[in-house]
Formats: structure tokens, sequence, C-alpha cells
């Protein structure tokens, strides 16, 4: 669920900041990759590491077109379609490594310049994207961050979610707890350790069936499928709850 912010203009400007944060620290990974690397498998199925950046790539294009929405009024779908997205994506990961960074480069400045031209008012236009409810224009921000975020761990080159900066994970896993609280899992407790946070997944109407204990960082990346279970305790002692694809 998106909560309104009191100031949806100066929400948009700190989301900008840490998407230009994050998209100097993808490129300065992408930098390292070599072509064949880009050209191995990466963690995700049937993905290569060129996958990964050139979705990366065409997810800002689609995203600007959510600002190009929010700014015109005019419905500008974020993609033709899935299959077209698949396709785009599938056509540009065997790039040599250069050409993939310096598309990640591009696309990510094309988004940025279109946010920049956003007046504070049309931060709080709703537009769409290609899957899900409608959203209002700067929680395009938040959605580039966490594409950023999470696709540099699937990189497999060196950043982890050990690495994900306090305030991205601060601001995920509340959300990401929230989207497992219906029937797609079984009802669990998870508790942070150090500052005792607590989020349910599962069920609201059951009663938790265990509780699950560790560092933020670990709780998120379990639960989107980004890291083992060697940080997180269960109590009563038993396996994690089995939770579905992120």
């Amino acid at each position: 669920m998106v909560s309104a912010p009191e100031d949806a203009a100066s929400r948009a400007a700190e989301l900008s900041s840490r998407v230009g944060a994050a998209t100097a620290r993808v490129l300065a990974t992408a930098a390292q990759i070599s072509d064949d690397q880009a050209h191995q498998p990466s963690p995700l199925p049937g993905w290569t590491r060129g996958h990964v950046l050139t979705h990366l790539a065409r997810n800002a294009d689609g995203l600007a077109n959510l600002l190009i929405w929010a700014r015109t009024g005019i419905v500008t779908p974020q993609y033709s379609s899935a299959e077209i997205r698949d396709e785009q994506i599938e056509a540009g990961a065997g790039r040599p490594a250069a050409v993939l960074s310096a598309d990640v480069a591009e696309s990510a400045m094309t988004f940025a310049a279109e946010a920049a031209r956003l007046t504070d008012a049309d931060w709080n236009a709703e537009v769409r994207g290609i899957r899900g409810a409608g959203h209002p224009a700067w929680y395009t921000l938040w959605r580039r961050l966490s594409e950023l975020e999470i696709h540099h761990v699937d990189l497999d080159a060196g950043y982890r979610p050990v690495d994900w900066p306090a305030d991205f994970v601060g601001d995920c896993l509340p959300l990401v707890a929230d989207a497992f609280s219906g029937d797609r899992c079984q009802a669990a407790l998870l508790r942070t350790a150090g500052d005792g946070g607590e989020y349910r997944i599962g069920p609201p109407a059951d009663a938790p069936a265990v509780t699950v204990t560790g560092p933020s960082r670990s709780l998120l990346a379990w639960l989107l499928g980004r890291a083992s279970d060697r940080a997180l305790a269960v109590e009563p002692p038993g396996p994690l709850p089995a939770v579905p694809p992120w």
C-alpha cells in the first residue's frame, strides 16, 4: 500500500537523490564487468548479467514514460506490452559489456531528466504501471530505486544485501511484508534484531505459527529471495516458512 507523504514534492526530491546514488553504484559495478562475465548466468533463472543490465535500462525507459504521463496528463504506458518488454530484454542481453553499461547510463539520464521536468503538483498525479494498481507519480521514483537496489544484487558482482543502504531497507521491508500479508504464505511474525521491529506475513486472521528473527537486511533479502537463511533464527526451531517468489 502506498501511503501519501505530507509533501509529495519533497518526497520526490529525496527519492531522486537516492536514485542518483543507487544508479552511480550500479554503474560502478557494471564498469568492472567483462564481456565474458556479462554473458554468464546471473542468480535469476534464465538470465545472464546482460539480461539484468538490459532490464535495468528498459525499466528506466518504462518508468520515464510514467513521468511523462504525470506531467502531460496523456496516458503513456510503461511498456507497449509485457511481450515486447521481454523481447527487448532478450534482444539486448548479448551486447558487449561496455554497450550494456552505456545503455544503463543513458536511460538513467533520460529518467532523471524527465523527473526534473515535473512540477510540485505533478508528483501527485496518478499513473499506472504495466502491473498493479495506480499510484502517484512520486512513487515511480521509489519503484526505480527498488529496481536498482534489488537487481544490483542480481548482478552477482560484489554488491550484496548487506550493502543495501539502511534507509532503503527501512522503507522496503514493511512494503514487502505487507505484500505477503494475504494468503500467499503461512502466517509468521518477523522480528528485526536490535530494534525489535515487528511485521506480520500470511493471513491476518491466522495466529503466527513461527517467529523469524534476524537483521533487517537479512529478513528483507529472504523475503525477496536474494539470500540464504543463515542469519535468521526460527522459533520454535524448524525451517523457515515458505514464501512465494517476489
